[in-house]
């Protein structure tokens, strides 16, 4: 145990625990459970994207909405309707105007579908779109 001295020649002993090495573990789980999260995500919802050649990496991501095979909708992970798609995101445009929406469209899913997903997003103050594909090898 650490021992402090002072002037009047008493000992005392530090009782105090040091929760700042604590405080940066917890710190640091948390970010890990965050970036870990997205992906876990991603990856529970089964959406066969399609391929295509010129198709990029997305570096940020506000909005992450997939359109399933049976035409369900997800945003960021949650099951959703249109109307509270609409609301939803209409919130979060209002305290963010560069708002970018990933559309994660399964291949089977009609083209009127999407766009419809798309019009909504873009009523609700949405400008900005990235649509998720796979890359195709040649």
């Amino acid at each position: 145990m650490s021992h402090i001295s002072d002037d009047s020649s008493t000992t005392k002993i530090i009782t105090d625990i040091n929760v700042t090495p604590m405080v940066d573990i917890m710190l640091v789980l948390l970010i890990i459970f965050m970036v870990t999260a997205t992906y876990i995500t991603r990856q529970a919802i089964d959406v066969n994207l399609p391929e295509a050649k010129t198709g990029e990496e997305v570096s940020t991501t506000t909005l992450g909405l997939v359109v399933a095979a049976d035409g369900s909708l997800f945003l960021n992970g949650e099951r959703v309707t249109l109307e509270e798609l609409e609301a939803k995101t209409k919130a979060l445009a209002k305290e963010n105007p560069e708002l970018q929406a990933v559309v994660d469209g399964d291949k089977s899913v009609s083209y009127g579908r999407v766009m419809e997903v798309i019009d909504t997003l873009r009523s609700a103050g949405v400008k900005n779109f990235a649509a998720a594909v796979e890359f195709k090898e040649d």
